[in-house]
């Protein structure tokens, strides 16, 4: 079946999309498919291989449900409720089993895709981070994939399936969001025009006015940083996985502008949903 210019094959959300959502959750998959002990701890995290697993089948159920029209509450749409909310969804879901949870995980991705088919790609509905178009709620559905496949192959000492392209699909997802999990308390008083690009040319501005932002596709005519970002560390950096100080001294990321010495403090500005 082929899909028109700018669409994938299902015709509805923007191209690469649906084969990315797709990847990712097979690849995730594998990976708890070869897991021997699902108790194992997941770095950096209070959650064990098996939790962290069922939190995503949970997630992406969660996600199909909204494609689809269904309401459904989930916090309050800030991370600290978000975070609440993922304890008790958890508490109330007993499996942990890696063959259950793998299987889940793949049938609720493709739950997704078909609400997404049936529906429009741009009609509003309402996630657990507020209003976002359908389309956005795909990217934000990948976006949490990466996030914790990541933290699972980390765990099982295996390569992640975080790439470029995939990077490149999670960019409208982060653009609505951003605003919505700025760091109040970090952000305080803070007037910068952030230029991010990254390396491949995708790019866009962040603007702090008083300490709250406005994201948006186009960035800012005289930029105080222009930040340029190797694509894997800025979405790691983004989620939290990765500390922006030792991207920056491995050349993973580069900063100019009259107010460079804003480059490290971009990512702390936010708090990763």
């Amino acid at each position: 079946m082929t899909g028109t210019a700018g669409h994938d094959v299902r015709g509805t959300l923007p191209e690469g999309l649906a084969d990315a959502i797709r990847d990712t959750a097979e690849d995730i998959a594998a990976l708890l498919r070869g897991a021997g002990d699902t108790g194992i701890p997941v770095p950096d995290s209070q959650w064990s291989l098996g939790a962290a697993a069922a939190h995503l089948a949970q997630a992406n159920e969660l996600m199909a449900d909204i494609a689809a029209g269904r309401e459904r509450s989930h916090g309050d749409g800030t991370p600290q409720s978000l975070a609440a909310a993922n304890e008790r969804a958890l508490a109330a879901f007993a499996e942990r089993d890696a063959a259950p949870l793998a299987a889940m995980i793949v049938e609720q991705a493709a739950a997704f895709l078909d609400a997404a088919d049936r529906n429009s790609p741009d009609e509003t509905v309402f996630t657990p981070l507020g209003p976002m178009s359908r389309a956005e709620l795909g990217s934000y559905l990948l976006t949490h994939m990466l996030g914790h496949g990541y933290d699972l192959a980390r765990a099982l000492g295996r390569p992640h399936m975080i790439d470029r392209a995939r990077v490149g699909l999670t960019l409208p997802f982060l653009i609505v969001a951003m605003p919505r999990v700025v760091d109040a308390a970090t952000a305080a008083g803070l007037n910068a025009a952030y230029t991010i690009r990254l390396w491949g040319g995708a790019r866009f501005g962040v603007t702090f006015t008083d300490g709250s932002a406005a994201v948006e596709a186009r960035t800012p005519g005289r930029p105080d940083c222009t930040i340029l970002t190797e694509p894997v560390t800025f979405l790691l950096m983004a989620l939290g996985r990765c500390d922006p100080r030792g991207a920056i001294a491995r050349g993973r990321v580069l900063a100019w502008g009259r107010r460079p010495w804003l480059a490290p403090r971009f990512p702390e500005l936010f708090t990763a949903p």
